[in-house]
């Protein structure tokens, strides 16, 4: 089966980010510019906040994100980098805000390995979160790893 690929030839992947990855600022600075950025939830899954973001299985609830469109390469060199290599790729279904289902990959911290905590992290995703305006439970989670 051919996998898609840009206008370039590069193969693309969707991505589901969750943590500060979803400014597609911060993703400009590592030389990525994603296309179809569109915001989105995965049920099934809870934030969590430690010295990082990852996201955890836990049925009945929801957490919110961002799919957008990225070089598979791109993928592969942002999560190399060692304040992010020990997250994993998951596949995953995320649903839009427009009510349309797409697979994904997600990358997330293995739960055995989220420790400490970060407010300074958990600040910055909160204003970035208020920015996408999700939902205020969600930001009153995000709120709650503030301490």
């Amino acid at each position: 089966m051919d996998r898609p690929r840009s206008p370039h030839g590069a193969v693309i992947v969707k991505v589901f980010f969750y943590g500060l990855f979803m400014d597609e600022t911060v993703l400009a600075a590592e030389g990525i510019q994603p296309t179809d950025v569109q915001p989105g939830f995965l049920d099934g899954y809870r934030l969590r906040i430690g010295d990082r973001a990852t996201l955890v299985r836990q049925p009945g609830d929801r957490a919110y994100g961002v799919l957008m469109t990225i070089a598979e390469r791109e993928a592969a060199s942002l999560y190399a980098d060692a304040s992010v290599a020990d997250y994993l790729p998951e596949p995953v279904n995320v649903e839009l805000l427009d009510g349309t289902r797409h697979r994904a990959t997600c990358y997330n911290l293995p739960e055995e390995r989220v420790a400490g905590a970060k407010p300074e992290y958990a600040k910055a995703l909160l204003g970035l979160a208020a920015r996408l305006e999700f939902p205020d439970s969600y930001l009153d989670q995000i709120r709650r790893a503030l301490g």
